[in-house]
C-alpha cells in the first residue's frame, strides 16, 4: 500500500484506540461491579467468560455489519444511534445532571437474583451493548478509508475490516488490563468523558454525511464523503474536541495526591 494510505489507516487506528480506551474504562468498571458479589474464584471466571464473550460479540457484530454497511438505511440507523447515544449522555451529564455513575448503573443491573450463571448472563448482555457501540463507532470512522488490495472479508474491504476489528479487540484488552488507568485519568480530567461522547456524536455526523452521499439518496455528491477537504475538516474538529476535553476540564487532584504530604 502507498505511504499516504498507510498513514491514514494508522491515524484512524490511533483515534479508535483512544476512543475505545475512554469508553472501555466505563464499561470495565460496570463489569467489575457486576461481578463483585461473587466469590473470588467465580468472579475471575465470570470476568473471563465476559471477556471471551466480548471478543466473540465484537467479531460477530462486525461480520454482520460488514454485509449491511453499504445499505443506506443501515447507515442512517447507525448515524442516528450514535447521535442519540452521544446527545443523551451529554444532556444528562451536563444539563440535567442526572447521569448515573458506572457504579449506579452496575448496581441496577446486579439487582435481583443473580448467582454465578445469572451474573455471567448479565455480563454477556452488557458485552453485546458495548460491542454494538464500539463497532458502530469504528465502522463510521473507517468506512471512508481507501480500499486495499487485500480483498473483501465478509462484505467489507479487508483493510477496513482488519482496522475495525483491531480497534475493537484493543478495546477489550484495555477493558482487561488498562481500565484502571483510564478510570483514574477520567477522574483527573472529567472533561475527557464529555469529549469522548462529543467525538461519538461527531462520528455519527460523519456516518450521516456518508449516508447522504449514498448513490441511492444522492443528497450530497457521492465523492464528497471521501473528499480531502471533508476529511481534513472532520479530523481537525475531532482533534479540537479532544484538546478541548483535555485542557478545558482542568486537572483534579486524585485522592492519593490530596493525602500526600507537601
Amino acid at each position: 500500500m502507498e505511504a499516504g494510505v498507510l498513514m491514514e489507516y494508522g491515524w484512524v487506528l490511533l483515534v479508535l484506540i483512544v476512543l475505545e480506551g475512554i469508553l472501555a474504562a466505563d464499561n470495565a468498571l460496570v463489569l467489575a461491579i457486576m461481578v463483585k458479589g461473587l466469590p473470588e474464584k467465580q468472579r475471575k471466571k465470570a470476568l473471563f467468560y465476559g471477556l471471551a464473550g466480548a471478543f466473540v460479540f465484537r467479531f460477530a457484530s462486525l461480520f454482520v455489519i460488514s454485509f449491511l454497511v453499504n445499505v443506506w438505511q443501515v447507515q442512517a440507523v447507525g448515524a442516528l444511534y450514535l447521535l442519540f447515544m452521544a446527545g443523551n449522555h451529554i444532556v444528562r451529564k451536563v444539563w440535567l445532571n442526572k447521569d448515573k455513575s458506572p457504579e449506579e448503573k452496575a448496581e441496577e443491573k446486579k439487582a435481583g437474583a443473580a448467582g454465578f450463571w445469572g451474573t455471567v448472563l448479565k455480563v454477556e448482555v452488557a458485552d453485546i451493548a458495548f460491542a454494538v457501540d464500539s463497532i458502530l463507532a469504528a465502522v463510521a470512522l473507517a468506512v471512508t478509508l481507501p480500499n486495499t488490495p487485500i480483498g473483501n472479508i465478509g462484505g467489507l474491504d479487508g483493510g477496513k475490516f482488519i482496522i475495525i476489528l483491531t480497534g475493537g479487540l484493543i478495546g477489550v484488552i484495555i477493558m482487561r488490563f488498562a481500565a484502571t488507568l483510564f478510570v483514574k485519568l477520567l477522574k483527573q480530567r472529567p472533561g475527557l468523558e464529555i469529549a469522548a461522547f462529543m467525538i461519538v456524536g461527531w462520528v455519527g455526523i460523519k456516518l450521516a454525511i456518508y449516508t447522504l452521499a449514498h448513490p441511492d439518496l444522492a443528497v450530497l455528491p457521492e465523492a464528497f464523503a471521501e473528499s480531502t477537504p471533508w476529511k481534513i475538516t472532520f479530523y481537525s474538529v475531532l482533534v479540537l474536541i479532544a484538546l478541548g476535553g483535555w485542557f478545558l476540564s482542568g486537572k483534579k487532584e486524585s485522592d492519593d495526591e490530596k493525602g500526600s504530604p507537601a
